[in-house]
């Protein structure tokens, strides 16, 4: 039986057991050729202002002054938060300030780490980061950070942190599904139940919700508020969770607030 194929189709022709491969048209190649010509132009957001890393300590309980009970997470800052560099558009194409934090014994750096380090004539820092600003005129290599410069109670921020990963969690623990009876005889109390059909379609649609690796990735929680700062104890307590466990690092930023400190278009 020969097969039919539609005129907008082009198909390999085998003659002789070789397959000969039909030739683009003039336009597609041209097309291609503009394409690989034009290239592309990644463009990054800016942040609100200028911000620094810390270590996430816990959550407790906070009793404001009017005696409201208020859930904080605690921030502590280890040393560091210095600038290690200052980006400019005539130097890099863009304005940004890489800031480094946690001091850390020279020999768990690598030599190109430290020479990076030694040029702006700073510590051995184990983490690095970029703040991409507008203007960077304020900024200068080894120049210390300070929290309570930068921010001050009540201000809003975002806080970027990674969750706990898991390798593989459940439907009910990954996408909130319910659990079965767990009496009357039920068999299925926690298990993922059916994912599809059999005879048709005969197999399992793309997306389907599963099991399977949770968390390990980048999360932000936005427009948080700081509560208490103490300068004595170098720590930050922030209303609410943020992501990531004890002794995680976190990055935080001032809040993008659209009109106020970015702007609406």
């Amino acid at each position: 039986m020969a097969a039919s194929v539609s005129a907008g189709c082009s198909l390999p022709s085998i003659t002789a057991g070789k397959i000969q491969i039909p030739k683009q048209s003039s336009n597609h190649q041209s097309r291609s050729r503009s394409r690989s010509r034009r290239g592309f132009t990644v463009a990054m957001s800016m942040e609100a202002g200028i911000g620094v890393m810390g270590t996430k300590l816990g959550m407790m309980t906070y009793f404001e002054p009017e005696g409201k009970v208020v859930p904080v997470t605690v921030v502590g800052f280890r040393e560091g938060n210095i600038v290690t560099q200052v980006k400019t558009e005539a130097t890099d194409g863009y304005n940004s300030v890489q800031v480094g934090y946690r001091r850390v014994r020279d020999k768990k750096l690598t030599k190109p780490e430290m020479g990076h380090l030694n040029k702006a004539g700073a510590i051995p820092l184990r983490h690095l980061q970029e703040f991409r600003l507008p203007s960077v005129d304020a900024f200068e290599p080894n120049q210390c950070l300070v929290f309570e410069e930068l921010f001050k109670e009540g201000d809003l921020v975002d806080v970027y942190g990674f969750p706990p990963s898991h390798i593989s969690a459940g439907g009910i623990k990954r996408h909130n599904f319910k659990r079965g009876l767990m009496t009357h005889g039920s068999k299925s109390h926690r298990a993922l139940g059916s994912i599809g059909a059999g005879t048709t379609p005969g197999h399992v649609y793309k997306g389907k919700k599963m099991p399977g690796r949770m968390g390990g990735t980048k999360t932000k929680i936005r427009k948080l508020k700081i509560v208490k700062i103490d300068n004595e104890l170098r720590i930050v307590m922030i209303k609410g969770a943020v992501p990531g466990k004890p002794g995680n690092l976190l990055r935080i930023t001032p809040a993008k607030i659209v009109g106020k400190n970015i702007p609406k278009n």
